[in-house]
């Protein structure tokens, strides 16, 4: 079977008047991360000010193995204990290989849904937004005065087909196809 990649996605609900500390100490640990064996990427979702408290943090690494072996290291051990103190809750993470994290909200614990129902649904949320996206984001593309310029605009339209499957279409569609997915 071909290597998928494995992600972790990590949520911080950070107590009020805690975030500038938080802030500094994700300045620690994310050097620490990055250099990690295996690390692939990383994306910080922060909260909006005034508004949630929650930080999202998904780490991406080559392997299963690698990811877990980040996860158990003493490094981030020592770093999550130093963080401690500004969380509301524990520190909460789901491991996922390749893309079973689009398919699992905090509440489904470990269940993942079937292969085929995986490609269905990412195929059913990805069509559309290929169809919609180009329609907004190449005429702002223009607008900001950026060329014409296929490599680029295959980027941004994939980044932001990406960005709003992860925080936006996936969360919501899994959610109202729950039962059928899980079935």
């Amino acid at each position: 079977m071909e290597n998928q990649g494995a992600s972790v996605v990590i949520t911080h609900h950070v107590l009020d008047g805690k975030e500038s500390e938080y802030e500094k100490w994700l300045d620690e640990i994310v050097p620490i991360t990055k250099h990690s064996q295996g690390f692939i990427d990383l994306q910080i979702v922060r909260p909006i000010a005034h508004l949630t408290f929650v930080y999202t943090v998904i780490i991406r690494f080559d392997d299963i193995e690698n990811l877990k072996n980040w996860m158990k290291s003493d490094n981030r051990k020592l770093l999550i204990e130093k963080a401690n103190p500004f969380f509301r809750k524990n520190d909460n993470y789901q491991i996922k290989s390749g893309l079973d994290f689009l398919f699992n909200g905090e509440n489904e614990g470990s269940k993942v849904p079937v292969r085929w129902k995986q490609f269905l649904v990412t195929w059913s949320a990805i069509y559309p937004l290929s169809l919609l996206i180009p329609l907004f984001a190449l005429p702002f593309l223009r607008f900001l005065k950026i060329p014409s310029y296929h490599y680029l605009d295959a980027l941004v339209i994939s980044g932001f087909i990406v960005f709003l499957m992860v925080f936006a279409v996936m969360p919501n569609y899994t959610r109202l196809i729950k039962k059928w997915l899980y079935k």
